[in-house]
């Protein structure tokens, strides 16, 4: 970030400058500062620095100039100018050579040019041009947040700044998907990713012309066989978002005001990733309160309603199964989804949800149909798009095994239990398929083990045993029949309905049932007896035995409403 050598020497103070050595390199050395310094060099001259000397202290001995010249050229400088006509009248031609052999440029001044003046234009000339570096990089910066505020992308991001660096460019996301590519090969890429055959290594941060910049310390350095390239990563709220790639012919291109560029590009990329990001967040959003309203609420289907619904992606037009899961996963799958990459990403790829709306999505494209789904507290809905040329139980079944064969390849340890609504044929009847999946899905979970599907076509029994238990006097009967062996169970920590449940599901068989509940003959006979003391009644008599069936079954029904 400074002015080459040729460009001080056409300041008009330098007119009488006579160059001594180094002629051919006075387009490549670039001067960053300039000052006077006399022997001892030390540790007074910096890096690119642009040295003045009146030669004092050595006019008198060749070899002590020779070092002083060596110095400074060790220091870094990017050249030396000595004012001869008082200490110094020539210089000797051991020094010249010495500093051609060092490729170092060596000017004469004469004796009447005041260093006052050299100082004063040349830091002058330095900075207006970082000013105007400065105004030019803002220029860029402003253009870069404006290309991601006015809609645009990340291939006009790399466009930028590859027409203002010259410098080949590339975007990837956080899984290394390449998101635009200005001239970066992409092969360095596909190897990077692992996609391509072919070796790449981290190497060692060395010394480079870029170093003393703040970004040098963000900058991975890669070789991928005889090529070259850097990588820095693209980060907002601490959240790894991408990777910005860049291939410079040489070190040299990698200037301050290259990399300030680079660095405005990446405050643009993370920029961009946290809009993409809301926008998703956003979209997201709006879909599940949509689809929430849709399911729980009795919405009349108006024309506004289907135009937000096909802004969201949806048709309302065609018949839905509904679909209501709970989802549990063991502690090593939720492990396993907190250590994912998918952490980095927005919230619906920040949990399980991630996956399953993934795996939803999937399955209704392999079957070729429609799917509308949301989460919320645990509860997946899915609306599945039906058609009168399968059975609704078929077609659900093949979307299930679809998903739930996918999500246990990706996730070991989850089990999902879900109720089904009937198809009917029918259109608009969300609020209604929801209620029946529901209905479905709680009678389910009382009747059956985790992972199971219920269907609301196999609950008409249980239905009946539903709307029976609202009746006063049945409910009186009930509780009449079971509270003892309730209070019992509560009081003792014993189960005896449970107990009951399995007796009759064996038929009345002994034998069977202490299998069953891995109990001794004996402690089961005397659990069937605590049984009819308790209840009154005798499982031995058939009446007895259905009014006890009756009402264990509509008590837990009426536990699964509350």
């Amino acid at each position: 970030m400074g002015m080459q050598v040729r460009e001080v020497l056409q300041l008009p103070v330098m007119a009488p400058a006579k160059i001594l050595s180094g002629n051919h390199l006075l387009s490549e050395r670039e001067i960053e500062w300039i000052s006077v310094i006399e022997t001892p060099v030390e540790n007074f001259v910096r890096k690119n620095e642009f040295v003045l000397s009146t030669g004092i202290g050595c006019s008198d001995d060749p070899e002590a100039l020779e070092d002083y010249v060596k110095d400074v050229i060790d220091s870094g400088a990017s050249a030396l100018a000595f004012a001869t006509g008082r200490h110094l009248f020539k210089i000797p031609d051991r020094v010249l050579k010495a500093a051609e052999e060092q490729q170092f440029i060596v000017l004469e001044l004469p004796w009447e040019v005041r260093f006052g003046d050299v100082l004063h234009d040349v830091l002058s000339e330095i900075n207006e041009k970082k000013q105007l570096e400065q105004k030019q990089a803002e220029q860029i910066r402003q253009e870069l947040i404006n290309c991601v505020l006015n809609g645009k992308g990340l291939q006009e991001i790399m466009k930028i700044v590859y027409e203002n660096t010259n410098i080949p460019v590339a975007i990837s996301d956080h899984n290394k998907i390449v998101r635009a590519n200005y001239y970066f090969k992409r092969h360095m890429i596909d190897v990077l990713n692992g996609d391509a055959e072919g070796e790449y290594k981290l190497l060692p941060s060395e010394e480079t012309p870029f170093k003393d910049h703040p970004l040098y310390h963000y900058i991975e350095e890669f070789q991928i066989g005889e090529d070259r390239c850097y990588q820095l990563t693209i980060l907002s709220n601490y959240k790894k978002q991408g990777y910005l790639l860049f291939k410079p012919e040489t070190t040299g291109e990698l200037t301050w005001s290259n990399l300030n560029i680079l660095e405005h590009a990446l405050t643009a990329c993370a920029l961009y990733f946290v809009k993409e990001n809301a926008i998703e967040m956003t979209e997201i959003r709006l879909k599940d309160n949509f689809l929430l309203d849709l399911a729980k609420k009795d919405i009349e289907m108006d024309k506004q309603l289907q135009s937000k619904a096909q802004l969201l992606g949806y048709d309302l037009s065609k018949p839905y199964i509904c679909l209501v899961g709970e989802i549990r996963f063991s502690k090593a799958a939720d492990d396993l989804i907190k250590g994912s990459e998918h952490s980095v990403l927005s919230s619906s790829m920040h949990s399980r949800n991630y996956y399953i709306q993934k795996e939803v999505a999937h399955a209704g494209d392999v079957l070729k149909r429609r799917t509308m789904a949301t989460f919320e507290d645990g509860e997946v809905i899915v609306f599945l798009e039906a058609d009168n040329s399968s059975s609704y139980v078929e077609t659900a079944n093949q979307f299930l095994d679809l998903v739930e064969r996918r999500l246990n390849e990706l996730l070991a340890g989850l089990n999902i239990s879900w109720g089904i609504s009937m198809n009917k044929d029918g259109i608009y009847t969300f609020n209604k398929s929801y209620n029946e999946a529901v209905t479905a899905f709680n009678i389910g979970r009382q009747q059956h083990e985790l992972g199971e599907r219920t269907f609301f076509s196999d609950t008409r029994m249980n239905r009946l045993l539903m709307a029976l238990s609202h009746e006063k006097e049945i409910e009186e009967i009930v509780k009449n029949t079971l509270h003892k062996l309730i209070e019992y169970d509560q009081k003792r920590q014993t189960d005896l309905i449970h107990t009951f449940i399995v007796y009759n599901k064996y038929n009345s068989n002994v034998s069977q049932t202490a299998r069953a509940l891995n109990l001794h003959r004996q402690s089961l006979l005397h659990r069937l007896r605590n049984i009819e003391q308790l209840t009154g009644l005798s499982l031995l008599n058939a009446d007895d035995m259905f009014l006890l069936e009756l009402s264990v079954r509509l008590w837990m029904l009426k536990k699964v409403e509350n």
